[in-house]
């Protein structure tokens, strides 16, 4: 199981565009648990929901751009077949940091990808740029390391 029990909100907790007692921290959490499962599932589709569109990935140093469901989608199949093509089983991560302000977020995870062993198989830094829409917590953008 991850561990996000270290997401942080910071800010007015009376402002109203904020989620005051927790509920950012709670709906972040659950977020990244929805992606983690995603990836531990092979689920193109639940990965998919985690992102707000249009959105942003860097990967290889190159920004990509996905504008649709379509594109996502595309990269995500590609990145699930090499991750099965290397026997990754299992997707696990912790929370270096998180900064919750307003109808944002910046959220750093350490990610570990294992065989179904235990063995690490990829280990990598992401950064994640959040947005709220609505009651739901989006990914707007990743830098992967």
């Amino acid at each position: 199981m991850a561990d996000n029990s270290d997401f942080h909100q910071t800010g007015d907790e009376d402002d109203p565009t904020q989620n005051g007692n927790g509920e950012a921290e709670e709906a972040i959490a659950q977020l990244f648990d929805d992606y983690q499962s995603g990836f531990n599932d092979y689920d193109m589709e639940r990965i998919c929901d985690c992102f707000a569109l249009p959105t942003i990935i860097w990967q290889h140093e190159k920004g990509h751009v996905f504008n649709d469901d379509e594109e996502l989608i595309e990269n995500i199949e590609v990145l699930l077949k090499a991750l099965e093509k290397e026997g990754v089983s299992h997707s696990d991560f912790q929370v270096v940091s998180s900064h919750v302000s307003g109808l944002t977020a910046l959220v750093t995870l350490d990610w570990s990808q294992e065989s179904a062993d235990g063995e690490a198989v990829f280990e990598f830094t992401c950064h994640y740029q959040l947005i709220q829409d609505g009651q739901d917590w989006m990914i707007a953008g990743i830098v992967n390391e």
